[in-house]
């Protein structure tokens, strides 16, 4: 594709100091299947010569795009990209993965056949394997189990349903939104919540395009913006938004140490949590503070002015709490939600 030529996507890399990773990132993009995009790279003030490395790969390409900044930061380097794309389809990208051949290709066909969705994901693929933890090996998991849109915004509050550098967006719709913001918090699920919460659809090739580069240096391992109080306030922010904007009143399941973070935090959001549902034995017929803990036999349809959240995060017990509800006769996303 000719660097006069109007690209049908940007792939917005931002980079800083990932010299022993970033030629591998870049290959993997011009080596893909679709041609007509342009690699945009956002340096963000590195201190090797990953800056270098950008600037030889743009030598040898014309579709590849460098700009240097001062080091702002991740959310600075990414706006920065979305005011210098050309494209009308943005692709994320990171210094320290890798895309499969087929991902651009297959990822903009999706959004071709499907006008209403704004934020396309996939299935991903964490490595190296011996660094992969548990954690994310159970993260991987649950985020590839989210392929339809039902079942992408049936979770949507309790994790990320996508990796950010796995998702290709329409540029308009998220500039729209207000493209990405630095509120301290997870810039790219706020960004999803956001989209969410102005009545975006979301979905996701039912494929492994990615492979997610699993590091301890990660910035969502270090910095205090991806800590999971930062991860729950966010949640917070866009349910009082959404399912919560016309409720003052709610019923948590879970009486737990994550029930108890979100009974304290909507209490001081002012939103009222008339009881807690429980199976411990040790805890029904208990009190935290001045609200009930009940048993989940005890729930009865007079509860249907409470939104229940489902605030377990013990391993398959979301999973029984949605099908406990679904047979009492709630309906998802109406009558209750998961978080975490």
């Amino acid at each position: 594709m000719s660097a006069n030529c109007t690209p049908e996507i940007t792939v917005l890399l931002p980079v800083f100091n990932a010299e022993s990773t970033l030629a591998g990132a870049i290959n993997s993009i011009t080596g893909q299947t679709f041609r007509g995009f342009e690699l945009l790279i956002v340096d963000d003030g590195s201190q090797d010569s990953s800056a270098r490395i950008a600037e030889r790969a743009a030598v040898a390409d014309e579709r590849i795009k460098v700009v240097r900044l001062e080091h702002e930061g991740l959310v600075s380097a990414l706006n920065v990209g979305l005011a210098e794309s050309r494209a009308p389809l943005v692709a994320r990208m990171d210094a320290d993965d890798i895309s499969y051949p087929r991902r651009l290709e297959l990822q903009a066909k999706y959004l071709r056949a499907h006008p209403e969705i704004s934020v396309v994901s996939c299935l991903v693929e964490t490595f190296p394997p011996d660094r992969v933890g548990e954690g994310m090996i159970l993260y991987e998991k649950w985020l590839n189990s989210l392929v339809d849109e039902k079942d992408i915004v049936r979770d949507i509050f309790v994790e990320s349903p996508f990796a950010h550098p796995s998702v290709m967006f329409r540029k308009d719709r998220t500039i729209s939104a207000g493209g990405y913001r630095n509120m301290g918090w997870p810039e790219d699920y706020e960004l999803w919540l956001r989209l969410y919460a102005g009545g975006a659809k979301f979905g996701k090739v039912a494929g492994t395009l990615l492979r997610w580069r699993d590091t301890p240096g990660r910035l969502s391992r270090c910095h205090s913006m991806y800590s999971d109080a930062a991860f729950r306030m966010t949640k917070l922010h866009y349910l009082l938004q959404t399912h919560l904007s016309e409720r003052r009143r709610v019923t948590l399941w879970g009486a737990g140490r994550t029930g108890r973070w979100w009974c304290r935090e909507l209490h001081i959001a002012g939103v009222d949590v008339a009881r807690f549902i429980d199976v411990d034995a040790h805890k029904i017929g208990r009190a935290v503070g001045d609200i009930p803990i009940v048993s989940p036999f005890n729930i009865y349809r007079g509860m249907e002015d409470d939104f229940i959240l489902g605030c377990v995060g013990s391993r398959g017990a979301r999973d029984r709490i949605r099908a406990f509800l679904i047979d009492a006769g709630y309906v998802e996303l109406q009558d209750f939600i998961m978080i975490a």
